[in-house]
């Protein structure tokens, strides 16, 4: 089994949570698109964080870290797949907490109960 972490524009988090649709996150119309910047900045954060990128395919680039597991980054999310490891949960929590620093990102957790507030 793998743990999920899962980065959002701010603005997908307001607009879920104006939502009353249980499947919001199913349907990609309802996920608001990164600009070229934030898909940039994000880029290079995870190379920051030591992930490696390993391959692109038709939704997005994806990355691996030696310890910590996985990341794809799409259009409209960042997210992060580790293993059921507490370590592992517990590092890639904190840098998805850590790229929510500018204000422009919210981390959705839903093993967690949902949307990290800061």
């Amino acid at each position: 089994m793998s743990y999920t972490i899962s980065l959002f524009s701010i603005n997908t988090k307001q607009k879920e949570q104006q939502s009353a649709q249980p499947d919001f996150f199913e349907k990609e119309e309802n996920l608001e698109k990164f600009t070229p910047k934030q898909q940039s900045e994000l880029e290079n954060r995870l190379l920051k964080y030591q992930y490696k990128q390993v391959g692109n395919t038709n939704d997005g680039k994806r990355f691996e870290h030696a310890d910590f597991g996985e990341a794809f980054l799409t259009d409209s999310g960042l997210y992060f797949l580790t293993s059921n490891d507490f370590d592992c949960i517990f590092e890639v929590g904190m840098t998805a907490s850590e790229f929510t620093d500018t204000g422009e990102f919210a981390k959705y957790d839903v093993q967690a109960g949902g949307w990290e507030d800061i």
